[in-house]
């Protein structure tokens, strides 16, 4: 994911803190088992004292970590008169993880067969299944803006919008409800194609989000009952277009039937992808896949306090360690308290 630049404003709360005692204070430890993965997406100052870090969690595998709270998380400082990092007291330094939806944007697009077989077949299975799915993404959101948008594809070469980006669930129910077998003209299956214009897509809306000062992250979820046979485009540009990708985009696919080539949609679900042998599979099959969505969404962490740090100390160390069920991380960062005078206000 990019780093970009972002302003959040400050609130006019005061809240006081003073700084750590003796006696509160622990040693960093460097030899500390590193299961868990901390990626900093950006970080910023704001005085009077306050310190953000946005950042993702994950397993050393690469699984997203959702679900932590201000507990799972400590933080040292060692700033040039600490002969070693010290930890800041929860009790006497203001922290707050805070909701991230302020800065931080999840988008998450659903891309749908919709070719003949699919139409003929499958569709009010396709449909509830699809329904599950955004009841079950919104529902498990919890600290990032999450928003969906579902587009479809058939024979042509082009991917059709069905309801652009929303946190709206109520559209998008209504959108999918009202999918009929007469909305393509073209029964065939440009799978493909429609995996090299969903990357285009979501590249385009990352820079997109960027332009206007927003971080963001991208998920591509691709329902197919088949293989590609328009023959449009080979299967070697798709693999490239989702290898090639940045890395702010995961890439799932989610496959039904017995038609479907398990070696190449693997390939274009690099993040993941899952199998439903018959429609009657679909809807839980869907809410897997909703499940790794919202686990990937809610993985990403707003991490604020008040240091106590004030101007002149200078360029100081951060040091954040994660810790869930014994298994821990930490990440080792800096920054600068010049214009720091006093508390602040986290609120």
């Amino acid at each position: 994911m990019r780093s970009i630049k972002f302003f959040i404003p400050i609130l006019s709360l005061f809240i006081v803190f003073t700084a750590c005692k003796k006696d509160d204070v622990a040693p960093f430890n460097p030899g500390a088992n590193q299961d868990l993965v901390i990626t900093i997406q950006e970080q910023y100052v704001n005085p009077p004292s306050r310190v953000s870090v946005f950042f993702k969690v994950e397993t050393r595998e690469g699984v997203p970590v959702a679900g932590l709270t201000e507990d799972n998380f400590k933080i040292y400082e060692q700033g040039r008169n600490d002969d070693e990092e010290k930890l800041l007291s929860e009790d006497e330094t203001t922290r707050l993880l805070a909701d991230n939806g302020q800065l931080f944007e999840y988008r998450t697009m659903l891309v749908l067969d919709l070719s003949g077989s699919v139409l003929n077949n499958s569709l009010p299975e396709l449909k509830e299944a699809a329904n599950a799915f955004v009841d079950d993404v919104f529902a498990n959101n919890s600290n990032t803006s999450n928003n969906v948008g579902i587009w479809w594809f058939d024979g042509r070469d082009l991917i059709h919008p069905l309801i652009n980006f929303t946190d709206n669930a109520e559209a998008l129910h209504t959108a999918l409800n009202n999918i009929t077998p007469s909305i393509s003209d073209d029964s065939s299956t440009d799978l493909f194609g429609a995996v090299i214009k969903s990357a285009a897509l979501a590249e385009n809306k990352l820079i997109e989000a960027q332009n206007q000062g927003i971080l963001s992250a991208f998920s591509i979820i691709m329902f197919t009952d088949g293989t590609d046979q328009a023959a449009r485009y080979s299967r070697e540009e798709a693999y490239a277009a989702v290898n090639n990708a940045s890395e702010g985009i995961n890439f799932y696919t989610i496959g039904l039937g017995a038609e479907i080539d398990e070696t190449v949609l693997n390939k274009v679900g690099k993040t993941s992808s899952v199998f439903a042998d018959d429609t009657a599979a679909l809807t839980e099959t869907f809410e897997e896949v909703a499940g790794l969505i919202a686990d990937e969404a809610n993985a990403y962490y707003l991490f604020e306090y008040c240091t106590p740090k004030r101007d002149g100390s200078g360029l100081n160390d951060l040091h954040i360690v994660a810790n869930r069920d014994g298994k821990e991380g930490r990440k080792i960062t800096s920054f600068d308290a010049t214009g720091f005078t006093n508390d602040c206000d986290l609120d």
